[in-house]
C-alpha cells in the first residue's frame, strides 16, 4: 500500500520530469520562468481563482490530466471505469446508512491508492480500489478484488472489529483525509486530503449526492448528516417543508437568534468583531487576497485560525454547533460554502441578509455583499452556519 502511494506521488512528478534532464542551466530557467508566471498570475487573480485557496498553505490537491483519449486505454475509457467504481462505493455507502461525506471519504482514498481502478496488484499482497491486504485480513485475494467488498470492508470492517472501517472511528469529527487515514493507516497520510476536488469532480459526473443525509436506523450512531449530526438532533424543523425552503441555493438569508455556546470565547465581542469587519471594507486594504479564514480570526481578535482551510474550519465545530444548510444565521456567525477548489470559503455575517467577504467584488478587497453572491457568482455550495468558534486559535 505504502509503495503504491509513493509510485503515485512520483507519476506526478514524472510529469515534469523533463525539467531534470534539462540539466541545471536549463532548470534554473524553467525556475524562473515558473516564478514569473506565479507573479502575474497572482497580479490578475479572477475571482473564481481568488476562492480557492482561503487559508494557510496546506496540502495541495492532486492533479490530474483530462485529455480526449477514445478507446478503453485512453482517457475517456479510464473516467468511465472511475464513474462505475464510484457508484459502486456510493451504493455500499448507502447500504450502511453512511451520508454522502462518507462517499467523499471512500472517494477520496480510493483516488489516492488505487486512482480509483480495481487494480490486480500492488505494494507486496495489496489490490483492489483500497489497496487492501489479504496478510492484514482485508478477505482473499479474490474477495477484495470484488469492487463491491472491497467498498463495504472500507466503510465497515470485518464483523470481528479487525481490521476496523470507516464507522469504527470517529470519523463524523474527522478532517475528510483524516478520516481517511485513520482507516488506511498509510505511511503518507497526508495524502488522501489532495484527492478532496478530484473526488467531488468525479461525484458530480456520477450525479453522486455528496450532501445526503445517513440512514441511523440502518447502522445507529454513524449514520449523520454530515459530519455528527443526527438526524434526531436535527430538530423537527429540519424535516419540514420550511426546511426544504431555507436549504434552496440562491434563496436569501434572513436574520436568526441564537446565543453562543459558552465554550465561545473570543478576545474580540460580535459587535466589535463586524464592526472592524466593516472598518476594513470601508479602508480599501487590498492585503485580503484568499486569506477568508485569516480574515475571520483576526476580525474576532485571534492571530490565526489555527486551520489550514476554511472548509476544514467548519468542520472542527462541535457537531452541536454546525447548522447545516440553514439560512437563517445570527449576525456574527461564520458562513461556510464548498467550492471547486480544496479550501472552501468563508465570511462573517452582518446581518440584513448580507456579509463581510473578501475577493467578491475586488481580489483582496473585504466587502460587504448579499451573502446569495457566493452562490451565484462563484457558483459555491452552501455548508452551513457556525458561531464564531476558534477551537485552535491562536
Amino acid at each position: 500500500m505504502d509503495t503504491r502511494q509513493a509510485a503515485l506521488m512520483a507519476g506526478g512528478m514524472a510529469r515534469r520530469g523533463l525539467a531534470l534532464k534539462l540539466g541545471l542551466p536549463a532548470g534554473v530557467l524553467f525556475l524562473v520562468m515558473l516564478l514569473a508566471i506565479s507573479v502575474m498570475g497572482g497580479m490578475a487573480g479572477s475571482s473564481q481563482a481568488a476562492i480557492s485557496a482561503c487559508g494557510d498553505a496546506g496540502q495541495p490537491d492532486a492533479e490530474y490530466e483530462h485529455g480526449t483519449g477514445k478507446g478503453e486505454e485512453g482517457n475517456s475509457g479510464l473516467r468511465t471505469k472511475q464513474i462505475r467504481n464510484a457508484l459502486v462505493i456510493d451504493e455500499e455507502a448507502r447500504k450502511a446508512g453512511l451520508s454522502g461525506r462518507a462517499t467523499l471519504i471512500g472517494l477520496m482514498t480510493a483516488l489516492q491508492e488505487s486512482t480509483l481502478l480495481n487494480l490486480d496488484h500492488g505494494a507486496d499482497d495489496s489490490v483492489g480500489l483500497f489497496q487492501q491486504r489479504p496478510s492484514t485480513g482485508w478477505g482473499t485475494r479474490k474477495q477484495i478484488m470484488n469492487v463491491h467488498y472491497a467498498a463495504r470492508m472500507f466503510f465497515l470492517g470485518d464483523k470481528d472489529g479487525s481490521p476496523e472501517g470507516l464507522a469504527d472511528k470517529n470519523w463524523e469529527k474527522m478532517d475528510l483525509g483524516d478520516a481517511a487515514q485513520a482507516v488506511q493507516r498509510s505511511a503518507y497520510p497526508t495524502l488522501y486530503a489532495g484527492q478532496e476536488s478530484e473526488a467531488r469532480k468525479i461525484a458530480e459526473e456520477a450525479k453522486i449526492d455528496l450532501d445526503r443525509a445517513g440512514d441511523p436506523s440502518k447502522n445507529p450512531g454513524t449514520g449523520n448528516s454530515t459530519g455528527g449530526e443526527s438526524l434526531d438532533e436535527a430538530g423537527p424543523d429540519r424535516c419540514d417543508e420550511d426546511s426544504d425552503k431555507k436549504t434552496k441555493p440562491g434563496d436569501p438569508f434572513h436574520d436568526g437568534n441564537s446565543d453562543w455556546p459558552a465554550a465561545v470565547k473570543n478576545p474580540r465581542s460580535t459587535r466589535d468583531a463586524i464592526a472592524w469587519a466593516r472598518r476594513e471594507a470601508e479602508s480599501g486594504s487590498t492585503e485580503w487576497y484568499r486569506k477568508c479564514l485569516a480574515f475571520t480570526a483576526i476580525a474576532y481578535g485571534w492571530n490565526a485560525s489555527g486551520v489550514n482551510y476554511a472548509i476544514d474550519h467548519y468542520w472542527v465545530m462541535p457537531s452541536s454547533m454546525r447548522h447545516n444548510k440553514d439560512r437563517t444565521p445570527p449576525v456574527g456567525a461564520l458562513m461556510y460554502w464548498r467550492t471547486t477548489g480544496r479550501a472552501g470559503h468563508v465570511a462573517i455575517y452582518v446581518g440584513n441578509g448580507e456579509i463581510a467577504s473578501n475577493d467578491i467584488r475586488e481580489p483582496g478587497v473585504i466587502s460587504i455583499v448579499p451573502a446569495t453572491e457566493i452562490e451565484s457568482k462563484w457558483g459555491a455550495v452552501y455548508e452551513g452556519w457556525a458561531p464564531p468558534y476558534f477551537p485552535k486559535g491562536a
